[in-house]
């Protein structure tokens, strides 16, 4: 596991966005470049920086094909409060991606089981995702996998925690009540199954989750635990995330990047 500190959020998301932007530039051949992407307050300053790189010509998103992480059930498309259209409102509409290569799981799909099957079959017809974009929540569940999920799960209905419906109930007039119960997201199998894994963690309200899922056992009590297991995951945090760290491996992962390259 890569752990890139870096001293606030702005420049976390502007390193993983460099990250990002250069994997799309070196990708040859005709097969598209496969990126899972998620929702959420954690990702929006990289989405603004790949934005801005798209209006200054410094890449392309023609030929990249997305899945994004999960979508909430029950809530239409046209919903502010919907991951459909929170990734149009922030990123798709602003950059030149082909309409047909955004996948977003139908929350409200008549089969659910159906529709994540259909998902997990549609990653593997690309010859699944080349680099998957991540968040982790206070309580260190990777997309919608909260504590206890199998870490081999895949894509899925997953029921809500308490403690994420109270977190996103910002979103929802701080009232718990309103956000939905249950959401489609891809499993922890779906995710580790991709050939890159990059988790962002800012803010001194993730630190115990990223501790736990830097220095921790492999658990499922801590979802995003199962990166360790990965053979080329990088977490890229603030250093207001650090807090938990031990001090002798907040300093081994500064020491190690002084000479790492993007």
């Amino acid at each position: 596991m890569r752990v890139v500190i870096q001293e606030d959020y702005q420049k976390m998301c502007q390193w993983a966005a460099n990250y990002i932007a250069g994997k799309i530039k070196a990708h040859k051949g005709e097969r598209p470049f496969v990126l899972g992407l998620p929702t959420g307050s954690s990702p929006l300053g990289v989405y603004a920086e790949l934005i801005r790189k798209n209006k200054a010509g410094e890449i392309s998103f023609k030929n990249v094909v997305t899945f994004n992480m999960d979508e909430y059930v029950g809530l239409p498309r046209e919903h502010d409060q919907s991951y459909w259209y929170f990734m149009w409102s922030n990123f798709f509409d602003h950059i030149d991606i082909p309409k047909d290569n955004v996948n977003i799981l139908n929350g409200m799909a008549e089969d659910l089981e159906a529709e994540c099957a259909r998902y997990e079959a549609k990653i593997a017809s690309y010859g699944g995702i080349d680099l998957f974009l991540g968040g982790i929540g206070v309580d260190g569940h990777l997309a919608f996998n909260e504590p206890f999920t199998s870490l081999t799960s895949r894509t899925g209905v997953r029921l809500l925690t308490t403690d994420t419906r109270i977190v996103n109930s910002r979103f929802f007039g701080n009232d718990p009540e309103k956000v939905p119960a249950s959401a489609l997201s891809v499993g922890i199998g779906t995710v580790t199954d991709s050939k890159e894994v990059l988790v962002l963690i800012s803010g001194h309200n993730k630190a115990r989750a990223l501790a736990a899922t830097v220095e921790g056992g492999v658990s499922q009590k801590w979802t995003g635990s199962a990166l360790q297991a990965h053979n080329a995951a990088i977490i890229a945090c603030d250093e207001p995330a650090c807090g938990e760290l031990t001090v002798d491996t907040y300093k081994y992962f500064l020491d190690i990047e002084k000479n790492e390259r993007l």
